[in-house]
């Protein structure tokens, strides 16, 4: 064979190895949230939807998972970070963009929930029949809320209503702030990361959150009380998490990989999500008593007071959607459908 014919078969050769070998290269998608590493969103929730991923696409899928805002910026900018590129897939809290989910926020009034795998289902219907276009810019893989949210205090105990009275409560979204107002706390939005060092320094005497959440902001030896509601009553209040991916990355996948993302999204990954977070509440709840914390549950009667002063937010909403050219009544109720058609 003649010395170029060699050079070129040689060529030929390396660049097949070398195209070979970058089709094995499997695909890392960075996956960023803002809880810490040994929250039940990250070693379970995300580390098992990985896992998923990457067994049914043969080890062509992987993650890297950056915990606690290891990425940079806020919790808030979590969602266009996704939209960006920033991150590949990142699970973040609608309610931190105050305002700019607005449909979805049927979901943050008062004593919508009923249970968190039911209200996850219905929370992805819902924005397919009513909210896709809130998320225009990226492709939506799951949307879930959290167990039961409660208030948890520092130094007063919350029997009744007029407990709270000028009580300086965290409140995660626009929504549970009016909620908290209007029972005579005075609500102060953040999200849950700053809850340790504002509870700490005595910038606020409590918060709302859900169970789950308690030992990763340190509520066993940050506050003493805890008030939970009755659990035969819908949910003093839950929020809406959303797991985006960038829609470059995804329109980027060969097709069989496409359909490893598209397996592994949808109604059933809300439900489960739901499920996962909502069962952590169980442990979180046990690790309250043992830090010694005193947990008042909230009767029946008595949340028939809440409910009455918190009434007014549903009919607010539905004006406000009204005036943004939604039917906001039918929103309301096709929500309360939903919820319904998935509780047991």
């Amino acid at each position: 064979m003649r010395p170029f014919l060699k050079r070129a078969a040689m060529i030929a050769a390396l660049t097949h190895i070398c195209l070979v070998a970058q089709a094995a290269d499997p695909i890392i998608l960075k996956v960023h949230h803002f809880l810490g590493p040994q929250s039940i969103q990250h070693t379970t929730m995300l580390h098992d939807w990985c896992d998923r991923i990457s067994k049914d696409s043969k080890q062509r899928l992987q993650c890297q998972i950056y915990p606690a805002m290891q990425l940079g910026g806020t919790p808030p900018q979590l969602f266009d970070q996704a939209r960006d590129g920033v991150a590949d897939v990142v699970w973040t809290l609608l309610g931190y963009s105050a305002g700019r989910f607005p449909k979805m926020e049927v979901f943050d009034l008062p004593f919508m929930m009923t249970n968190a795998e039911a209200t996850s289902k219905a929370a992805w219907d819902y924005q397919e029949a009513f909210a896709k276009e809130e998320f225009k810019g990226v492709k939506l893989l799951a949307l879930h809320v959290h167990g039961p949210g409660n208030i948890f205090t520092s130094k007063k105990q919350i029997k009744t209503m007029a407990d709270m009275k000028g009580l300086k409560l965290r409140a995660p979204t626009r929504q549970t702030t009016k909620l908290l107002a209007a029972m005579g706390a005075i609500p102060v939005g953040m999200p849950v990361p700053s809850v340790p060092d504002a509870l700490s320094k005595g910038v606020i005497d409590g918060a709302i959150i859900p169970y789950d959440v308690a030992p990763n902001v340190k509520m066993e030896e940050l506050a003493r009380f805890t008030a939970e509601t009755d659990r035969s009553v819908n949910a003093l209040y839950t929020t809406v998490f959303a797991m985006p991916m960038n829609q470059a990355k995804y329109d980027s996948l060969p097709a069989d990989l496409k359909k490893v993302i598209d397996k592994n999204s949808g109604r059933e990954l809300s439900a489960l999500l739901g499920k996962v977070q909502a069962n952590s509440d169980v442990p979180a709840r046990a690790k309250m008593v043992a830090g010694g914390h005193t947990i008042t549950v909230i009767s029946k009667s008595e949340l028939d007071h809440w409910k009455r002063a918190s009434a007014s937010l549903s009919n607010d909403w539905i004006a406000d959607m009204d005036k943004k050219g939604a039917n906001g009544a039918a929103l309301v109720h096709g929500a309360q459908a939903l919820i319904a058609k998935y509780t047991p």
